[in-house]
């Protein structure tokens, strides 16, 4: 079944009333993992609930065909059940019979990629039915000047199965066996999305991300998803354009927030400049599908990018959300330090000063312990408060289990963090104690859970 040859968002009235608790035809195989993650009968929080059709759309636009039906799984609860005994936990454990509902405080991070492959279909549909309230698009461009929704320009060798098709020849590092038929490269093995058409990339199918670099085989090299991860979901890996993503998600009634990721190629690209990049992103996009600019938070780890959205377009250039990790504000000849200003390559004044309204810190920027085990705002977080910035994080559920204090994402906080339930402490501190109005997951239902939870819209 697919959805952009034949809408599978549209049912008839007969088929609702006869199917009248699913509200998106989902490929089989989606439909049953959301019922084994989550619809039972013995508790309101475990049974789906159905959103309201957007008003928020321009009447040029058609409305969503159909209501989206929500749903926690039991993730969430696992999460809580296994917090430490406090008061945040008796009030989360307390909110267990709340319907699910949309939040624009949870962030779909390139759909729902803790289980599903990421900026698929799938992936993209599950995290509206775990409550996301804004969809993300990681923008690259094929070589035909198509864009699409890729992590990375140079992911599609660990993102999808190109390696088993004819494309693989294209590759701009493609794999090399030797006579025996043994791979001998797989540790530099590089696929573009600049390598090939928009036509091309639509015959792909997305899967896990994931690659073993030590590989003497192709099945070897692509079947390498973490343990704590899942390949179950795999099976369709729908691949979708921009513009795809943006009609699938006004049809599932959420927000835009597209990322501008730096290229792999040298620009200009057979004469696509950068400027040309960044306006495409706006024009043959949002503008042409008519979405309202205040729908839409382009987001980019090049804050020149976003120095050329606020000129060229304020509209959109107000949302606009600079991304910050240590990769593109550390100060030359230093380590980033979350609590220590010299370490930073821009002050977060000077940020303001762009025109920059929203930054996304990665989560563990904004938060530092007291040294006894607590977590509380950094001198970061502190700042940009300060400075009136809006903040929203990155990313939740992006981990494996945290008994052992978690991994990058939980930077500096290991005294804190010593299981899965301290993500919910985590959570907890970036809403109530740093301020942030949105937190990226990818596994939203945590996050959505904790939303309904605080009354967070």
């Amino acid at each position: 079944m697919t959805i952009f040859d034949k809408s599978v968002l549209k049912l008839s009235k007969q088929t609702l009333a006869k199917v009248n608790k699913i509200h998106l035809a989902l490929p089989l195989t989606l439909i049953s993992s959301l019922l084994i993650l989550g619809c039972t009968t013995d508790s309101r929080s475990m049974l789906t609930s159905k959103a309201p059709l957007s008003t928020a759309q321009p009447q040029s636009q058609p409305q969503p065909s159909s209501p989206v039906t929500y749903t926690y799984g039991v993730r969430p609860f696992y999460l809580i059940n296994d917090m430490d005994e406090g008061p945040l936990k008796e009030e989360l454990q307390a909110c267990r019979g709340q319907l699910p509902s949309k939040t624009d405080f949870s962030i779909a991070h390139r759909g729902a990629p803790l289980q599903l492959p990421e900026h698929t279909y799938d992936s993209y549909v599950a995290s509206a039915q775990m409550g996301a309230g804004i969809l993300e698009c990681d923008v690259a461009f094929t070589n035909d000047g198509e864009l699409v929704c890729r992590h990375a320009q140079n992911d599609l060798h660990t993102t999808t199965n190109i390696l088993t098709t004819p494309l693989a020849k294209q590759c701009t590092v493609p794999p090399v066996l030797d006579a025996k038929g043994k791979l001998t490269n797989a540790d530099s093995i590089e696929c573009r999305t600049s390598d090939i058409s928009a036509a091309q990339f639509k015959t792909l199918t997305g899967k896990m991300d994931a690659a073993n670099k030590k590989a003497t085989s192709i099945s070897e090299y692509m079947n390498a998803t973490a343990p704590w991860r899942t390949d179950l979901y795999s099976q369709n890996g729908k691949v979708l354009t921009l513009k795809e993503h943006i009609a699938l998600a006004r049809q599932l009634g959420m927000k835009h927030t597209p990322e501008l990721k730096a290229p792999a190629v040298t620009m200009p690209f057979n004469g696509y400049r950068l400027d040309d990049y960044r306006q495409q992103l706006i024009d043959n996009t949002y503008k042409a599908a008519g979405v309202p600019a205040s729908d839409v938070f382009a987001q980019s780890f090049n804050i020149k990018d976003l120095d050329y959205w606020i000129k060229n377009e304020p509209a959109y250039g107000a949302n606009a959300v600079y991304l910050i990790d240590d990769s593109n504000e550390t100060a030359n000849n230093k380590t980033f330090d979350k609590n220590d200003a010299s370490t930073w390559k821009h002050s977060l004044a000077d940020i303001k000063a762009h025109g920059i309204n929203t930054i996304a810190p990665a989560l563990w920027l904004l938060v530092t312990t007291d040294g006894k085990g607590n977590m509380q705002p950094s001198e970061y977080a502190k700042q940009a408060k300060a400075n009136g910035l809006k903040i929203i994080t990155w990313s939740i559920e992006r981990s494996g289990p945290l008994t052992d204090g978690g991994d990058w994402y939980y930077s500096g906080l290991g005294d804190a963090i010593n299981n899965d339930g301290d993500m919910m402490n985590y959570i907890d501190v970036l809403a109530q104690d740093v301020g942030v109005q949105g937190v990226f997951s990818d596994w939203p239902a945590t996050v959505s859970y904790y939303a309904n939870c605080k009354g967070l819209k």
